[in-house]
């Protein structure tokens, strides 16, 4: 009879373990694949003499996809093992009917005891089996959400991979500018920075290098455009500060010879064929681009 309910209980923890509905399991992100698509997003950035930001979006939307699929895995394996333990332990107690709790040598608080643990016990196992069922469904899209991205940055890097004819036309144009004099800036950066100051307001100032940044800020190519006094959201007249200049600079950009423009959570970047788009939360006003516009030149 014991054997029976063993049987029977490895067949349902079993049935935990697959999707409802008898769909077939998405397959888990390869994290080494993705470290391998950010070593070629890494090459294509040097190519491109600068973080690409389409494919930096991508590649963030990626690990936050992947990290969050594994962390529903783990807590998925906890749950399944915690179940497995309440299931074994209402097995070593086995049922109590009404002829066992008659027939109990015992005091009455203690059948009374039994019977409330083993009641308890049922219900945490129903409990933890309709948490089991929802995880599964969870890590299930969390798993296709992870690999959609992932196939999304292999797709990216193809096609930006098949514009290096027309990307070293574009370097070739604005030829490569090394950083110099005291500000550590390229000649490039400081002329863009003069020609927005002449055309713009600057109430909260303008930060540029940045020393040890592995990004623009580091190479004296980019500067933030302060909006506000920092980390806080730019409003009213300072927002429309901010929007004009993001204006100005898609217009004369290929003048100027703008590469890149964030603001208020969008970047423009003209390598990869311009026009705005969104970005993913950053974690901040700051982060986020709300108080300052950045710009980054060739």
């Amino acid at each position: 009879m014991r054997t029976g309910r063993v049987a029977v209980l490895v067949t349902v923890l079993a049935a935990l373990l697959v999707l409802p509905g008898g769909r077939p399991a998405a397959a888990a992100p390869s994290p080494a694949e993705l470290r391998k698509l950010t070593k070629q997003a890494a090459q294509l950035n040097e190519l491109y003499r600068g973080q690409i930001q389409s494919l930096e979006e991508i590649r963030i939307q990626a690990k936050k996809a992947t990290d969050t699929s594994g962390d529903l895995e783990a807590r998925l394996r906890a749950a399944q093992a915690e179940v497995g333990r309440i299931a074994q332990q209402s097995y070593i107690l086995g049922p109590l009917d009404n002829t066992k709790i008659f027939g109990m040598q015992a005091e009455p608080h203690q059948v009374l005891g039994q019977a409330a643990n083993l009641a308890y016990m049922a219900t945490e196992r129903s409990e933890r089996v309709r948490s089991i069922e929802a995880l599964i469904e969870k890590s299930k899209e969390a798993k296709l959400n992870a690999n959609d991205k992932i196939e999304k940055m292999k797709k990216e890097i193809k096609r930006l991979q098949s514009k290096r004819d027309e990307i070293q036309r574009l370097l070739n144009k604005y030829g490569f500018q090394q950083p110099g004099g005291a500000e550590g800036l390229t000649p490039r950066m400081i002329a863009v920075r003069a020609e927005i100051m002449a055309n713009f307001p600057m109430r909260y100032g303008v930060g540029c290098l940045r020393p040890g940044d592995p990004g623009e800020h580091g190479k004296g190519r980019a500067c933030d455009f302060m909006m506000s006094r920092g980390g806080t959201m730019a409003t009213g007249a300072d927002e429309a500060n901010g929007d004009a200049l993001a204006d100005w600079l898609i217009k004369n950009g290929a003048r100027i010879g703008v590469m890149y423009i964030i603001w208020k959570q969008r970047y423009y970047d003209i390598r990869s064929g311009g026009g705005w788009d969104p970005m993913s939360d950053r974690g901040g006003v700051t982060a986020n681009h709300y108080d300052h516009v950045h710009v980054s030149v060739f």
